[in-house]
């Protein structure tokens, strides 16, 4: 009679832990779901520092590196290429704005090709992206 009642304490004394892990997976699921996504042009780029930064939606991300090398959607591009690249993104998001991300080593003459050649691919909006104080 003794040996009975002692494995009924044990099971009155276990924990369940089910309703926790349910809870933990919905967390997890929130926070996924809830998470901003952001784009990256593909290299790490030295931006001269602004006082004012003005935030786009949906942009098409144009890098430039000290090295004048231009990334366009993760890809190096060469600067005659960036108008076709930028044509074929426009083509997926018709309203798209441009923000160029130039190194502060990079030479402006490189600068002013891509937007250029943004503004020739039908882009009506170019931003030059600075880093923030």
């Amino acid at each position: 009679m003794a040996r009975s009642q002692s494995a009924g304490d044990e099971e009155a004394g276990a924990i369940d832990l089910t309703p926790m892990l349910d809870v933990v997976f919905i967390m997890l699921i929130f926070f996924i779901v809830t998470a901003s996504f952001v784009k990256e042009p593909g290299i790490e780029v030295n931006r001269p520092d602004a006082t004012m930064v003005d935030k786009v939606k949906t942009p098409i991300l144009i890098a430039i590196s000290d090295e004048n090398v231009v990334w366009v959607n993760k890809n190096e591009v060469d600067v005659r290429g960036v108008k076709r690249q930028v044509e074929a993104l426009l083509a997926e998001t018709p309203k798209g704005k441009v923000v160029i991300q130039a190194d502060k080593e990079a030479n402006i003459k490189t600068m002013a090709e891509v937007a250029q050649a943004a503004r020739e691919a039908g882009v009506g909006e170019i931003t030059v992206s600075a880093g923030s104080n």
